[in-house]
């Protein structure tokens, strides 16, 4: 009997991997083709742009604030705290803007998403939609994912400039430093291939942030009930994809820094 019901979360475990793997592959087969629902993506991008931009610009001033003066006591015991602009730069730009914006995309947006399609499904709208000859897929799954692709990126460099300012708060309170002088001396040890890995991370946590909430969502069951774990297995699956990624994609960048 226990080996019957091991055999059985194995079979559903391989299933459930096809059926996502189908899932992302339909994405990649129907985004080029028509119609183009650009009044729905830009919509989308509204959604998850604008409306996060308050809770994004409260997160990345806190961090910004916070790790500098976690720092400081580290960087005078050497008697070295003229390197806070570089470091914090260099801490916000390679990981912290991007990675704080995708954690609080995946909580907000995901969960959201998740929730939305997940009702959308228990109530029968998605299959009145199919009845309608209207592509649900396309419409719903589509605009989403491209919405959360094209707008977190544009949000995680938003957020690595305003945990800057936050920075530059905190510095100003016990040195002298101008604002120009704080982003000179910063970005002075920021190159090019830190803001584009920064910018690529955040175009990959956006497609998974997007596909794994739709995912979800899409294929809710049990009313109500399944609304809610919908909900949150968006937020969880897509805050551990957004780690492994981030893992992934720091160890390739580091690699090409290297050589």
């Amino acid at each position: 009997m226990p080996h019957s019901k091991f055999k059985e979360k194995i079979n559903n475990y391989f299933i459930g991997v096809s059926d996502a793997a189908s899932f992302v592959g339909l994405f990649f087969k129907q985004v080029f083709s028509v119609p183009f629902h650009f009044r729905e993506i830009i919509n989308q991008c509204y959604v998850v742009g604008l409306k996060s931009l308050p809770l994004i610009s409260l997160t990345g001033f806190i961090t910004g604030m916070v790790f500098t003066k976690q720092s400081r006591p580290s960087l005078e015991t050497f008697g070295a705290t003229s390197w806070l602009p570089s470091l914090m730069s260099i801490a916000i730009v390679r990981a912290l803007g991007s990675l704080v914006t995708a954690l609080i995309c995946s909580g907000k947006i995901g969960s959201s998403i998740g929730a939305e399609l997940g009702s959308m499904r228990v109530t029968e709208q998605i299959d009145a939609m199919e009845v309608s000859a209207i592509n649900p897929y396309k419409y719903l799954v589509i605009s989403r994912v491209l919405a959360t692709t094209i707008t977190i990126p544009v949000l995680g460099l938003y957020c690595s400039f305003i945990a800057l300012i936050g920075s530059f708060v905190n510095v100003t309170m016990y040195e002298s430093t101008s604002f120009i002088g704080f982003f000179e001396y910063g970005f002075a040890s920021i190159t090019f291939l830190d803001v584009f890995t920064s910018v690529t991370k955040s175009v990959f946590f956006g497609f998974t942030i997007g596909m794994v909430g739709c995912y979800k969502g899409y294929n809710a069951a049990n009313g109500t009930q399944g609304v809610g774990k919908a909900a949150n297995q968006a937020v969880v699956l897509s805050m551990f994809l957004v780690f492994i990624e981030e893992i992934v994609i720091v160890q390739v960048s580091n690699w090409i820094r290297l050589y």
